[in-house]
């Protein structure tokens, strides 16, 4: 049977190795993740997204500077065609700097935890009438998640 779970990398991890090395179990192994070395992506392309939308506000605040500046467009001298499509250009383009700048905020926290120690997979190999017993060493030990495969 194999027992298979995930640790923060902290010293519970150690201390679960040792307690499963006092009760006999020495077929241990023990995988630290690698850390996220690069920054998230702002943009999507084909191929990924990530569901967030930059364009929300601009399209709103298009609409809303188009048709003020389409209805002020009357009395000027361009015509309200031609404001309009000023309008609306000014309007999208503050909308997506608005939302460039509420996703760096909220991404910042995620750049912060890039230095953050990544999760530790434990991977006891045992018989299966010490895998109850495994199972409970675990989760004394503050484990995120366990797992057992027959």
């Amino acid at each position: 049977m194999q027992v298979f779970a995930t640790f923060d990398h902290s010293p519970y991890v150690e201390l679960a190795i040792r307690k499963l090395e006092q009760k006999g179990l020495h077929d241990i192994f023990a995988v630290p993740l690698d850390n996220r070395t690069e920054d998230a992506k702002i943009f999507d392309t084909i191929h990924r997204s990530d569901g967030i939308s930059l364009i929300n506000k601009g399209m709103f605040l298009a609409v809303i500077f188009s048709v003020i500046t389409a209805s002020k467009g009357f009395e000027l001298k361009w015509g309200p065609i031609y404001w309009g499509l000023i309008g609306a250009g000014f309007g999208f383009i503050l909308g997506f700097i608005i939302d460039l700048i509420i996703l760096k905020v909220k991404n910042k926290k995620l750049r912060l935890l890039k230095g953050k120690k990544s999760e530790v997979i434990l991977i006891v190999e045992c018989e299966n009438e010490q895998g109850r017993e495994v199972e409970e060493v675990l989760w004394e030990h503050f484990a995120l998640g366990v797992a057992k495969v027959e």
